[in-house]
């Protein structure tokens, strides 16, 4: 792939439609009929937009539209192209173009993974061999790999559908570590590691004008992300989308997720907040009181492509 690339990213509700069917399906045809290098459609767990209306798995009445987060990324006329067809679609939701590449730059990187299904395992452990800050693996449910889409189906064992695996921290550690992934589909990109298992490594609030995308990362187990979710909400931010991991770790922590026997889900939680810089700068001592003890906590600005309420 070309060193320069582009990430489009949306944040919908599985429920939306376009053209007549569900906006997921839409998204994920025209990336394959763009033959875009890599999509992937990922199932949230908890989230709320700008209306602030709650959505979560946890309660049957609020489980029927849970935000869906779709990525697609490759060289920017391809990504441009298939951004007018997204644009053409009737739908409530956010849209980001964030620039990307292959190589990256800057002290402290995120390495985004896009692999086939049962592969995260292994990219998780390397990751954590060589040190990495931190290491999520999703599961898609949709997407496309070289262009060829492929859906997850209840029977099969869907090892062709993509899964995304992102890692933080220091750009040498991951450079090491992408000396054994050099066959994987990857970018990355600079990001700023803010906290990192209570420890206060830079400011969170950021000045400009581009919005800002604050990722938090914890464990399901702790509850943390339902705690940010909730206190988010009451002051007013933006929007939140919490991704359930289904293997990874964050800081000082052995990689983990779902087990047999296990009394408690020990997986991953992602928390994916993007607003204004002035409304992070508001809301921001609530990130900070949630992880006084764990998480990893990064930020990073965001062109805003479209947004709809």
């Amino acid at each position: 792939m070309s060193e320069e690339l582009l990430r489009l990213t949306v944040y919908a509700g599985e429920r939306a439609r376009a053209d007549g069917r569900f906006l997921t399906d839409a998204l994920a045809a025209i990336f394959a009929r763009h033959r875009l290098h890599v999509s992937v459609v990922l199932r949230a767990t908890a989230g709320f937009g700008p209306a602030a209306r709650l959505r979560t798995d946890r309660l049957l009445s609020l489980s029927e539209d849970l935000p869906i987060v779709t990525v697609a990324v490759d060289v920017p006329d391809r990504v441009h192209a298939a951004m007018r067809d997204v644009d053409a679609l009737r739908f409530r939701g956010l849209v980001t173009a964030e620039p990307v590449s292959a190589d990256g730059a800057g002290e402290s990187v995120q390495l985004t993974v896009y692999a086939r299904r049962y592969r995260h395992r292994a990219i998780v452990a390397t990751l954590h061999r060589h040190g990495v800050a931190g290491a999520t693996a999703l599961l898609g449910v949709d997407g496309t790999t070289y262009g060829e889409r492929h859906r997850a189906h209840l029977v099969g064992d869907n090892r062709d559908v993509p899964v995304m695996v992102v890692a933080v921290g220091d750009a040498g550690r991951i450079a090491g570590a992408m000396t054994e992934l050099d066959d994987e589909l990857h970018t990355l990109e600079r990001v700023r590691i803010c906290r990192r298992d209570g420890a206060a490594l830079a400011p969170l609030a950021e000045e400009g004008d581009a919005w800002q995308k604050v990722t938090v990362y914890t464990s399901e187990a702790a509850g943390l992300h339902t705690e940010l979710l909730l206190r988010l909400r009451r002051a007013g931010a933006a929007g939140v989308t919490i991704l359930r991991g289904v293997w990874g770790y964050h800081g000082n922590h052995a990689p983990h997720g779902d087990r047999l026997l296990q009394l408690r889900r020990r997986v991953p939680a992602v928390t994916v907040l993007i607003d204004t810089p002035a409304n992070v700068a508001r809301w921001a001592e609530i990130v900070e009181d949630v992880t006084a003890r764990e998480g990893l906590v990064t930020s990073e600005r965001v062109p805003v492509f479209r947004e709809r309420g």
